[in-house]
């Protein structure tokens, strides 16, 4: 970032409702806000409910009481509205597929139509081999008329990123410095 530009720090803090605020996300929070007050930003809270098979219903109220009790006030989120709502992660899907689309059409991702049992018996086996879990890319072998045609037929799928097989990715991070 150039040092001509000045841009104003906006944290975020994204619960998942799925039970009560524990200890660590509530550090989470905490360093999050003090971050933004000290450097007269903006502290967000986004609830990050897309996992709707875990959702807990009375988590939420007891997430937002529990910031509130601390001190933990937001700029924006829940009962404060701002210029990038929504600030449910389930609200936003349509924004989602648009991005995912792109990176499908761009080939930075695939469509992957493996079964959940599927995943978690190779999962199962690359422990017990003492293999670091890993997808094994099989979706990524697909044809196009194969991946149209699963499509068609309505198949569950999640899209997955392309990951290089080799090279390095390097980049500066505030804190830790450069990582690769």
């Amino acid at each position: 970032m150039s040092d001509n530009i000045k841009t104003k720090v906006r944290v975020r803090f994204a619960p998942s409702p799925t039970g009560f605020l524990h200890i660590g996300a509530l550090r989470t929070a905490l360093f999050n806000w003090l971050f933004a007050k000290k450097n007269k930003g903006e502290f967000i809270l986004r609830i990050e409910d897309t996992d709707q098979s875990r959702l807990v219903p009375a988590s939420l109220d007891d997430i937002l009481d529990s910031l509130k009790w601390y001190g933990l006030d937001w700029d924006e989120g829940p009962e404060k509205d701002g210029p990038h709502q929504p600030y449910w992660q389930s609200k936003r899907t349509d924004l989602y597929r648009k991005y995912a689309q792109q990176l499908i059409d761009q080939d930075k991702a695939y469509y992957c139509f493996c079964q959940p049992e599927r995943l978690a018996k190779m999962r199962r086996d690359q422990e017990s081999r003492g293999v670091p879990p890993r997808y094994d890319k099989t979706c990524l072998k697909l044809s196009k008329d194969e991946v149209k045609k699963k499509l068609d037929e309505g198949l569950e799928h999640v899209i997955r990123l392309k990951i290089p097989e080799t090279g390095r990715l390097t980049f500066k991070d505030l804190i830790r410095g450069k990582v690769t």
